[in-house]
């Protein structure tokens, strides 16, 4: 399959402000407005004033604009500082993350009936932490927004609830199943667990993570509840093959995967990975089309696309 190959990252040469000349680099099809000012500071001030996150804002999405204005919002649940250290990951990383707000599930609940959202997106940094990972926080905030929400569809996107396993009697395995199962039993309109970036790769991009325990993840999903739809996503740029990544979407519908986002890396800051190589909206659609073809049930690929990107769409 020969794919458009995309455009290879410039070296940047200029030393006084090299992240500027990084920015004037990236391709026409990457620049886009962020959104009305309006629908933007109305989220802002909604979360800002309960001291809530949304991972449009920690993670300078560039959707969130057009988000925000149909009705979808991704709030980021158990603080903005992550026990792990993704090397493309705009989110705070520490070992010493914030204790958990008692309020936070009725905050947000109270910022989706405030905001009139339809359809929300649930994630959370990686707790590993907390005993559980944070898998019952999701579901207190899930029965938080039904009862103030009950039309409101809730997806999730977790981690894969590895952390601290080693602490306790059962398998890491084990473990890790009941910690997804807690989630699942609280029936999300769809379950999101993202691999990110291929096999090979992994270690380079994913620090804390790996392959086959992400694809676990969607296994289990599946395994405890076929009826939720799953879903996964990968950030190209990183220095993958076109092969590795039909390889990935293979692997992905063998777990059962249902949905699919892609999208293109960006830098978030110098400290971050590089971008080995901007692909082209043709080689994204050309990706789409490969999707659908192995039987991805809802597919969203294109430069830039996130995770929640029309989230609500294949509900």
């Amino acid at each position: 399959m020969d794919l458009s190959p995309g455009i290879n990252q410039s070296t940047t040469t200029s030393t006084q402000n090299p992240w500027r000349s990084e920015i004037e680099a990236l391709p026409s099809w990457l620049r886009r407005p962020i959104g009305k000012a309006s629908e933007l500071s109305t989220v802002q001030r909604i979360i800002k004033q309960r001291q809530i996150h949304t991972i449009c804002e920690e993670g300078r999405c560039p959707n969130r604009g057009e988000c925000y204005a149909q009705k979808t919002a991704t709030f980021l649940l158990m603080g903005p500082i992550c026990t792990r250290s993704c090397a493309f990951c705009q989110v705070d990383k520490g070992h010493a993350p914030m204790p958990l707000d008692p309020e936070e599930p009725q905050k947000v609940a109270q910022s989706v009936q405030l905001l009139g959202l339809r359809y929300v997106v649930l994630t959370s940094v990686a707790r590993d932490d907390l005993p559980d990972g944070g898998a019952s926080w999701f579901v207190a905030t899930m029965n938080a927004i039904r009862q103030l929400n009950p039309k409101t569809e809730i997806e999730v996107l977790t981690a894969d609830f590895w952390g601290g396993i080693g602490n306790f009697e059962e398998t890491p395995l084990d473990l890790q199943q009941q910690r997804v199962a807690t989630v699942v039993e609280a029936n999300p309109a769809c379950y999101n667990h993202n691999v990110e970036t291929v096999r090979r790769l992994q270690g380079r991009v994913r620090r804390g993570a790996q392959y086959e325990r992400s694809l676990d993840v969607l296994r289990f999903v599946k395994a405890i509840n076929p009826t939720i739809p799953t879903k996964s996503g990968l950030m190209l740029g990183h220095g993958e093959t076109v092969a590795e990544v039909i390889e990935t979407l293979v692997d992905l519908r063998n777990a059962g995967c249902d949905r699919l986002t892609l999208g293109q890396y960006l830098r978030p800051s110098l400290q971050h990975l590089p971008v080995q190589k901007y692909w082209t909206p043709e080689a994204f659609n050309e990706l789409n089309a490969i999707a659908q073809d192995l039987g991805f049930i809802h597919v969203r690929s294109g430069p830039l696309v996130r995770s929640s990107y029309h989230a609500g769409e294949s509900a």
